[in-house]
């Protein structure tokens, strides 16, 4: 059976949202579709677009499949490109959405 977008979606449980003391934006931890994830999101975009996953207010966001092994990695920059397409996917849901769930207007 093929995990949907929505089922993704829906699975999404975000644990903890930690606002940063000494800048904007907060950390946040979660999980999507059996995967962990932890992010540093922003309620602007970054200055310079190339420090965020593009269109996303993320400028650190790591990602682990159900093993535990690191799937995605962003810090300002791509360490680990998302390595499966499910990881792509999610790592697409979040870019999209996260920083309004955590920044509502």
């Amino acid at each position: 059976m093929e995990i949907t977008n929505d089922d993704l979606l829906d699975s999404l449980k975000i644990k903890r949202v930690t606002p940063r003391t000494s800048a904007p934006g907060s950390w946040v931890d979660g999980t999507i579709g059996g995967h962990t994830f932890q992010a540093l999101v922003f309620p602007k975009p970054a200055a310079d677009p190339a420090f965020e996953i593009p269109g996303s207010n993320i400028s650190k966001f790591w990602l682990a499949d159900p093993a535990g092994n690191v799937v995605a990695g962003f810090d300002r920059g791509w360490d680990t490109e998302p390595a499966t397409e499910l990881a792509r996917r999610i790592t697409d849901l979040l870019a999209a959405g996260l920083a309004e769930t955590v920044f509502p207007d």
